[in-house]
C-alpha cells in the first residue's frame, strides 16, 4: 500500500511539474537576466545609461513576478525527488539484533515473529 501511495503521489508531483516547466523556465531566464541588468548598472557611467538599466530592469522585474507561481513546479520537482528516494530505499536493517551468545529464550521467538510482520 506504501510503494501504491508513493506511485500516486510522484504522479501527481510529474503532472504539476511538467504543467509548470514553461513558466520555471522563463523564471530562470528572466532572474539571469536581472542579474546581467544588474551588472551593466554598475558598469554604467552616465546619468542616461543608469535610468535606461533601471527601466529595463523594471520590465524584466514584472515579468518575474509574474512567473513567480512556477516555485510550486520547483516544490513538485523537490517532492519528486524525495518520492524517488524513499522508493528506493531498501530494508535491510534487522528489527532484532542477533546475538551469538545469548541465553535468552525469547530471542528466537522474537526474531521469528519479526519475520513473519515483515511480508
Amino acid at each position: 500500500m506504501k510503494k501504491f501511495m508513493l506511485f500516486i503521489g510522484g504522479l501527481i508531483a510529474l503532472m504539476i511539474l511538467v504543467a509548470n516547466i514553461g513558466p520555471m523556465i522563463i523564471l530562470g531566464v528572466s532572474v539571469w537576466l536581472l542579474y546581467v541588468i544588474f551588472k551593466q548598472f554598475i558598469k554604467s557611467d552616465s546619468t542616461a545609461g543608469k535610468i535606461g538599466w533601471v527601466v529595463l530592469g523594471l520590465v524584466v522585474l514584472s515579468v518575474t513576478f509574474s512567473n513567480v507561481f512556477a516555485v510550486i513546479g520547483l516544490a513538485a520537482a523537490y517532492v519528486l525527488y524525495v518520492i524517488y528516494r524513499s522508493w528506493k530505499k531498501e530494508k535491510d536493517e534487522p528489527v532484532v539484533d542477533v546475538m551469538d551468545d545469548d541465553d535468552d529464550p525469547f530471542t528466537n521467538f522474537e526474531r521469528q515473529w519479526a519475520e513473519i510482520n515483515q511480508y
